[in-house]
């Protein structure tokens, strides 16, 4: 008797060990997977932070949008062209685009390319042809530029058939391009050049 007593006083003891065990084996599992969610859960909410941080730099990139409005009209000494006029207005959702050329920051580049010559900072005037009277350009305003590639380009000579582009480059948002061919003949003095 004394024997089966200790027989299953040991098994009993076991028994307890046993079901210790499993529960430490159990708690650790579920450590484990709460520390595993927690990861996931933080590289999810991670990404999708970076996900938003991209989208919003997109869209500010793409508000100050412009458009160009009209012809591009040339002004031509019948050898060259002398000056450039476009008119610009902002695109359908676009941020302000700031046009005065005398400010030092937060104003807009025009460049000149063509096959010979690059001008990353022309001079050029502003004026408003619908608007609330300052040269920063605003939804439902619009705006001509005029470019005098005579004075403010020395180097660039646009003759008959020739391409070249202008880059208009706010401060921030997306920039316009406008790329045009000049005519056979400068015999005129106003050359459209759509």
């Amino acid at each position: 008797m004394k024997r089966i007593r200790e027989f299953l006083g040991r098994a009993s003891e076991e028994r307890g060990i046993t079901g210790l065990e499993t529960a430490i084996i159990l708690i650790a599992f579920v450590v484990v997977a709460a520390v595993f969610s927690f990861v996931v859960l933080s590289t999810g909410l991670f990404s999708s932070e970076r996900g938003k941080e991209t989208v919003y730099a997109g869209l500010q990139k793409t508000r100050g949008s412009m458009e160009l409005t009209g012809a591009v009209i040339a002004t031509s000494d019948s050898t060259q062209i002398t000056d450039i006029t476009f008119g610009l207005t902002l695109a359908a959702g676009g941020d302000q685009v700031n046009l005065d050329a005398s400010d030092t920051v937060n104003r807009t580049v025009i460049s000149y390319i063509d096959t010979s010559v690059t001008d990353n900072d022309l001079d050029y005037t502003t004026t408003e042809i619908v608007g609330d009277g300052d040269l920063l350009l605003e939804p439902g305003e619009l705006a001509e530029v005029t470019i005098d590639l005579g004075t403010e380009c020395a180097t660039c000579v646009v003759t008959s058939n020739e391409t070249f582009s202008l880059e208009v480059k706010p401060a921030s948002g997306s920039y316009l391009i406008i790329q045009r061919t000049t005519p056979a003949s400068m015999a005129e003095t106003i050359v459209n050049l759509n």
